[in-house]
Order: structure tokens, then sequence, then C-alpha cells
């Protein structure tokens, strides 16, 4: 009796399992087919949540669905990470990811309980948010020659601005005195580069990097005056601004955002997100307005691509903070 309901239910499973593979294959063919959620690790207002809100619309019109932003900001964006890899592995979850939170973080964050190489899924790269360097008026340098000079003519005089000793802002500013041999002093600010930027303009500090959509209109006023470029290429918005390596130094060191999913997410629904990412930005509104703040337009060739660049980025950074004994937490 035993045996032949073992053998009822092995023939109904059998009956079933084509028609439930059938029905999840037929689920992802749909996708998506209802509201899509966007996980922004950054509260409104910074520039996640600008790129954000400017891809939203196009990300909607290409899916034929609606786009929800989700901020949530906190300690350093691991919230938003954490909710991300929390969230249902279908399509409908995915994480605006920068260079901080996917580069910088898991490095410096030693105790954090997620990896975004282990727990997320690297879609595509979609922009470069270019970075610069910029000095208080009262700073006599007008180049990043002249810079070097002053800073080693006054050893641990100048201070530079920068969220934490973690961020991207004062990594660079690491990378520039160690590539100059030069010397200067980190004064933290709390809340991000918004609050570090205000400390330039008042003098606290004399100079710092940050991302060039922050600091151009502050630069065409002459308010803070811009040195060098660590983008690859000048900016159209400010061309006469050279590059540093133009300038003698290979520093290209990027703000980049990219798209991300929890592991899980059926292989289909990951390649049709990237299609519709990269689809995205080309839209010629988008274009315009990202363009308009000087921030690139990168998308990735291929999600192993992206892969292979967040690893190098994590390796990258996670060297910086090793060499000059960052403390991490």
């Amino acid at each position: 009796m035993n045996l032949n309901r073992c053998l009822l239910a092995a023939g109904v499973l059998a009956t079933l399992l084509p028609a439930s593979l059938a029905w999840s294959q037929a689920k992802k063919d749909d996708y998506p087919s209802r509201p899509v959620r966007m996980i922004v690790p950054f509260a409104p207002g910074g520039a996640s949540d600008t790129v954000g809100r400017i891809i939203q619309p196009a990300m909607a019109e290409l899916l034929k669905q609606q786009v929800v932003i989700d901020n949530r900001g906190g300690a350093a964006g691991n919230i938003g990470v954490e909710l991300a890899v929390r969230a249902n592995p279908d399509g409908y979850n995915f994480l605006l990811g920068n260079v901080g939170t996917m580069a910088i973080n898991p490095v410096y964050y030693v105790k954090f309980p997620y990896r975004p190489l282990k727990d997320l899924i690297p879609v595509t790269q979609v922009v470069d948010v270019p970075g610069c360097l910029v000095t208080h008026p009262s700073v006599p340098a007008k180049s990043v020659k002249e810079l070097i000079a002053h800073l080693k003519a006054n050893p641990g005089k100048l201070n530079y601005g920068a969220p934490a000793p973690s961020s991207a802002n004062a990594l660079e500013m690491i990378m520039f005195l160690n590539a100059t041999g030069t010397k200067a002093e980190q004064i933290a600010y709390k809340g991000g580069a918004g609050p570090a930027m205000i400390g330039l303009l008042g003098g606290e500090v004399q100079m710092m990097f940050v991302t060039f959509s922050s600091a151009v209109n502050f630069a065409k006023a002459g308010k803070v005056r811009m040195l060098g470029m660590i983008s690859a290429n000048r900016n159209p918005a400010l061309p006469e601004i050279p590059t540093m390596r133009e300038q003698g130094l290979d520093m290209v060191v990027g703000s980049w955002q990219g798209v991300f999913v929890p592991v899980g997410t059926p292989q289909p629904v990951v390649n049709k997100l990237f299609k519709f990412s990269v689809d995205m930005m080309k839209d010629p509104l988008v274009v315009k307005r990202l363009g308009e703040l000087g921030i690139d337009i990168v998308t990735s060739k291929s999600s192993a691509d992206f892969v292979a660049f967040v690893k190098a980025e994590t390796e990258r950074f996670g060297k910086v903070i090793k060499d000059n004994n960052i403390q991490t937490e």
C-alpha cells in the first residue's frame, strides 16, 4: 500500500513539475509585470540620488512599469546595501551602488556581514561622476604643479576636507599626497561631502577632492579654484581645466555608479535588466541632463566585465587603506 502511494505521488510530481517549470519560465519571460524598486543607499539630494532620479523616467518607460526610488541612507550606505541583499531575488529590487558602497566599504567595514561580490550580482555600470581637485582662493597655487610646490614649502600646514577617513574623497587625497611626497592634515566632516565643501568655502580647509558636479558652480563663481580633473578626459562643462594626467600625475579615479541585484536573481532576468539599463543610458533626455552636470555615461560591455571592474576597484582602494594603516571598523 505504501509503495503504491509512493508511486502515485511520484507520478503526480512528474506531471506537475513540467507545468511548474513552464510557469516559472513564463514569469521570467513576462518580466517585468509589476513596479520595480530602485534602492538608493543615500539620502535625497546627493550624487547617487541625483543620478537615480535622472534615469528613473527612462527606465520606467523601457520597463513599461513604475520605478520607485527607495532612499535608504545611513552607515555610509551599508543600510541600503543590506536591504538590497535581503530583498527578494526576482529582479523587482535592484541597488544603485557606487564606488563607496561597493569597493571601499567592503574593505573598511570588515565586520559588516555582507559582501557585494558575494551577496549581490553586478549587472552594469551606468555612470562615472568625475572628481576634481579644488582649493580655497587664498591658496596661491593656480596649477597642480604650483600646489605641489606650495605643499612642499609648507609641510603639514594645509588642511583638506573629507566626509570620513574611508571616503573616496579622503582616499583620493591620500593617493595625491603619496604620489607627490607631500603632507597635509585631514579634517573630517560628518554628513557627506556637502559639509566638507562648506568648510572649504569658509576657509576652514584649503583643499579637497570632490565630485565635479558639486564644485562646478562654485568654480565658475570664483568661490573655489579648480586645479585638475581626476577623470581620463577634460570635462566639457569646464574644458579649460586640465586633467591630472596632463599635469604629470597618472591619477584617474571615478565615483562610478552601477546596477546590482541580489544573488539568486534568475540569469534571464539579469540579462534583461542589463539590456534595459544599457538602453536607458542612451535616452536623449538622460544624456542631456547628465551632461549638464558633467556626469559621464559609462556602461559595461557585459555583466562579467562589471564584476571584474568592481573587483579591481576593491583591490585598488583596499591597497590604499592597508598601505596607509587606515583604521578599519
